[in-house]
């Protein structure tokens, strides 16, 4: 009799140590372990979220030790990561060709978080009511990057170069002062900058991002070693970003007021900037990874952006992009 309870004792320690396992896995609650892997992101409204998975745990609840490290300079952010400080970051899929390959076996995009659709915008005093208008006047524009990127996608349409503008290169929050204060004639610039901007009176877009659809993908790129190393909490990692989609819809007061702050704006300002950037879903994402023709295939468009970044002298060569895209961890959760 007492070996028969003791058996039975012994299935039920073993049922329920199973259950236990079963809910540590991917997707469910897990202790977090191992190293911190160190994320970083700045500010734009594609990127916000990420501050939803600091402040309510998520990363904890999947199991993944991330600390998310906040940058005031978008440019900082990627220099950091190319440099091999940090083991990925939140950045446009431009910027990374430009910084390519990186340090840690080179950087690898494993998620698309959203598509600027109006939120990247050249905007221009009273004065210059077109593109055209811009022709010998200072934009003040952060070099090189997104804005930049968007304002020479902008004059290439009307049959004109850099070379017909003056560029007066600041980082973008600076770059949105100058222009508020009088001080430059345009300005390329995104949230909340462009709220900046706009404060100058007779203040105007006159080209963003929503006339360039899928030219401006905003991603999470890892280092290749991270993957090597880690793949299960790279997984993890995109798992959590799913879980702050789904907390933005069930609680969404609660994501917008978290957001706003982590951007340091009021939860009005940000609803202004709602509908210029339209975040993918698992399906959008699983067609921006596939190969294809036009935009929406991040393959197909890394080619187009690379040659159009050395025909206007952002790089000088055309980098191996032949290890750039990793869709392994989204198709694993289609």
């Amino acid at each position: 009799m007492l070996r028969q309870l003791r058996t039975l004792a012994l299935a039920a320690l073993a049922l329920v140590l199973a259950v236990a396992c079963a809910r540590g896995g991917p997707g469910g609650g897990g202790s977090a372990t191992g190293e911190p892997i160190v994320l970083g992101y700045s500010n734009w409204a594609g990127w916000w979220p990420w501050a939803i998975a600091v402040e309510e745990k998520l990363f904890e609840k999947n199991g993944v030790n991330v600390e998310m490290q906040w940058f005031d300079g978008y440019v900082q952010s990627m220099e950091t990561f190319a440099a091999g400080k940090i083991d990925g970051n939140s950045q446009t899929l431009n910027d990374t060709i430009s910084f390519l390959p990186g340090a840690n076996g080179g950087a690898v995009v494993v998620l698309v978080n959203d598509n600027s659709a109006g939120n990247d915008q050249i905007i221009a005093d009273e004065s210059i009511r077109s593109i055209k208008e811009l022709k010998g006047k200072t934009v003040a524009v952060e070099e090189g990057v997104v804005d930049d990127f968007l304002l020479s996608l902008a004059l290439e349409d009307n049959g004109m170069t850099r070379d017909d503008v003056i560029i007066k290169g600041l980082p973008t929050d600076q770059a949105a002062t100058a222009f508020a204060a009088g001080q430059v004639d345009a300005v390329g610039a995104f949230p909340p900058f462009t709220g900046t901007a706009m404060k100058r009176e007779g203040a105007h877009v006159i080209a963003s991002s929503k006339e360039y659809p899928g030219a401006i993908p905003d991603l999470m790129a890892v280092s290749a070693d991270l993957i090597d190393q880690r793949p299960d909490d790279v997984q993890k990692i995109v798992q959590t970003w799913w879980d702050v989609r789904d907390f933005m819809a069930a609680e969404p007061e609660r994501s917008d007021e978290i957001m706003a702050r982590r951007a340091g704006i009021t939860p009005e300002e940000y609803d202004q900037y709602r509908d210029g950037t339209r975040f993918f879903t698992i399906e959008d994402n699983i067609e921006a990874f596939s190969p294809g023709e036009g935009m929406q295939h991040m393959p197909y468009a890394a080619e187009k952006m690379a040659d159009f970044m050395v025909k206007v002298g952002f790089i000088p060569e055309k980098p191996d992009m032949s290890n750039l895209f990793n869709p392994s961890f989204i198709k694993a959760l289609s």
